[in-house]
């Protein structure tokens, strides 16, 4: 009767390791699943930058060194591989693009431009769409961290791999970008 017992205690504790395990790799999965989500959206706004930085080079002769910029940090975010890599370089690529936004505004020229006014509207459009994969991401990634890093999970992911990961945030040149109050000129 003692070993029936202690036989059915050890199945239960195999089948909860095995559950939690389970638990942690379809948390894994859903973190990579919503950044698959971001590629899109980064690949469209990759495809986006070299039509936006042509058509201001038509109006801002002077300003090719952030032109280059924005150019490099767009080839850096396209060679990223991996997560991490792939964040890092995509902080860049927004800080070049809002020094941009605000570099277009010495250009009333440019800013009347119908062909930019386009490739403004649909960089619009990727962003909005790029924030809320962003967010989706960034839930997906916290729920992983929580159960990668709260009893009795952390005793599974320690012993399998599993580790905490990072969050796709602003990185630092955007949030001071953001801190900054706009610059209103008449």
């Amino acid at each position: 009767m003692a070993v029936i017992i202690v036989v059915g205690v050890l199945l239960l504790i195999v089948i909860w390791v095995i559950s939690l395990y389970n638990g942690l790799v379809r948390l894994r999965n859903r973190r990579q699943n919503a950044f698959a989500d971001i590629d899109v959206q980064l690949r469209q706004r990759h495809d986006l930058v070299p039509q936006l930085v042509e058509t201001v080079k038509g109006y801002a002769t002077h300003e090719r060194e952030l032109l280059t910029k924005i150019t490099e940090a767009r080839s850096a975010a396209m060679a990223a591989t991996g997560i991490d890599d792939k964040i890092k370089a995509e902080q860049q690529l927004s800080s070049a693009l809002a020094g941009l936004k605000v570099q277009v505004e010495n250009y009333p020229d440019l800013k009347a431009n119908q062909n930019f006014l386009q490739l403004q509207e649909e960089l619009s459009d990727i962003e909005n769409k790029l924030a809320a994969a962003r967010r989706f991401f960034n839930g997906a990634t916290t729920e992983y961290n929580n159960a990668v890093e709260s009893f009795p999970g952390n005793l599974i992911a320690r012993n399998f791999g599993f580790k905490r990961e990072v969050m796709f945030d602003l990185g630092e040149d955007t949030r001071k970008n953001m801190e900054e109050p706009p610059k209103i000129q008449f």
